[in-house]
């Protein structure tokens, strides 16, 4: 079974970014692909910010931070992961930019390369039908903030070899996660629970149920949950919701999944959560106070 040494990343947008950082600490060298040096730049920027917090709050080394960025590198040409021995894409919810990359890996990658996806609704099979490889296409899930948080969902397709999917266990374990297998549904295992679990809090809402406030209170102190489903949805990002209730209502057709007519109105307004200053919350202000939606 070939080692993994070297770790490719599609994207270094917040969660590639985390993929990276974390990829990078636990030894591999990785190298991140990105469609311009700009968006290349910030990346890196974000991943040293989170290096750096990391010293000030006495859970890092300055030698280690270093070690850290002197196995990463950026590019922005998709060649340059070709001798990678596996490939995390962290890109767009867009099955076709996804499978585009793909198909371009798959002419340049050899024979043992692992192809996984980071992706939190689309099914893995979609995009191992667009290669020569299928029974080495793996979802690998990670969790938002990456470095902090322990899950990797490890999907296996009807195509996915054994071996594949062991090489791809082990590797999440090498990472310092705590990974589960998942099988290849829309959602896996934790977004099929809890995206049913988010809409629902916004037609309680919608329903004049509760306030924001009060709903969040009530699942935190009555559940025992960090945060509530409105906080959450805000720190996850409304538009980024919305687009897996849409992707899982297209595969499951079940009113669950379906994305409420308010969270609709509020992404099409701009408002997406902490990333825009304001959703179910405004963050104009500290703390951040209710936002007013005319209910």
């Amino acid at each position: 079974m070939s080692e993994i040494k070297t770790v490719g990343v599609l994207g270094a947008g917040l969660m590639g970014a985390g993929i990276a950082q974390v990829a990078a600490a636990s030894g591999f060298t990785t190298r991140v692909r990105e469609v311009s040096d700009a968006l290349c730049q910030r990346g890196k920027a974000g991943i040293e910010k989170q290096l750096n917090k990391a010293i000030e709050k006495g859970k890092l080394t300055a030698e280690q931070r270093d070690a850290t960025l002197g196995r990463l590198s950026f590019t922005t040409a998709v060649k340059d992961l070709k001798d990678c021995d596996i490939v995390i894409e962290a890109v767009i919810e867009e099955l076709d930019v996804k499978n585009a990359m793909w198909k371009e890996l798959d002419a340049l990658c050899p024979a043992h390369t692992i192809f996984a996806s980071n992706t939190s609704s689309l099914t893995i099979a979609a995009m191992a039908a667009a290669t020569t490889r299928p029974d080495r296409m793996v979802g690998l899930h990670f969790f938002n903030p990456v470095p902090v948080m322990k899950l990797v969902e490890v999907v296996k397709t009807v195509t996915t070899s054994e071996e594949s999917f062991k090489r791809a266990f082990d590797f999440a374990k090498k990472l310092n996660k705590e990974p589960i297998a998942a099988k290849d549904n829309s959602g896996f295992v934790v977004n099929l629970l809890l995206v049913p679990y988010l809409i629902d809090a916004i037609n309680a809402l919608e329903h004049g149920v509760a306030t924001v406030d009060d709903i969040d209170k009530g699942m935190m102190l009555g559940t025992g949950y960090p945060m509530g489903p409105f906080t959450l949805l805000d720190f996850v990002g409304l538009d980024t919701t919305y687009k897996i209730a849409e992707i899982m209502f297209d595969e499951y057709r079940e009113k669950r999944y379906a994305p409420p007519p308010l969270l609709k109105r509020m992404v099409m307004a701009g408002m997406f959560g902490r990333k825009s200053g304001k959703g179910f919350y405004d963050y104009s202000q500290d703390p951040p106070k209710v936002n007013e939606l005319g209910l």
